[in-house]
């Protein structure tokens, strides 16, 4: 499974929103990780837009969680930047139409599908509170 740079920055970045008191800053989590700073500053726009987080303004201004980390899950900052396809094979990949056809491609595609729906599962079950150890 592979995701995109912009996915681990901001799990990283909401993690770090998860773990503290006050606002987090772009300068401090690409300090932290190692992490190239004008990438970061785009995630957390994203993460804005999509509701997951809120600007802070003014001195000691940053960025903080819109909802209690116990109410976002791994699954919520994946889907910002990396959503599910629509025909659930991310890990198959585009096929042609002749594997398409044969009895092996359709028993792949089961267990592919199960495997899929378990990864969901797990990032849909896990909070940020849970990772960041609150």
């Amino acid at each position: 499974m592979n995701f995109s740079k912009s996915t681990l920055y901001a799990l990283y970045a909401a993690l770090e929103m998860a773990a503290a008191d006050q606002p987090v800053t772009v300068g401090s989590v690409a300090e932290r990780f190692g992490l190239p700073p004008g990438a970061l500053a785009k995630v957390f726009q994203q993460l804005v837009r999509s509701g997951l987080a809120v600007g802070v303004r003014g001195i000691g201004g940053g960025y903080v969680l819109s909802r209690p980390a116990a109410e976002i899950t791994v699954l919520d900052v994946i889907s910002v930047f990396d959503a599910p396809r629509p025909d659930g094979h991310f890990l198959l990949g585009r096929r042609s139409r002749a594997a398409r056809e044969q009895p092996a491609d359709a028993r792949l595609t089961r267990l592919f599908d199960e495997v899929a729906e378990t990864v969901r599962c797990t990032f849909a079950s896990v909070t940020l509170e849970t990772l960041a150890g609150s």
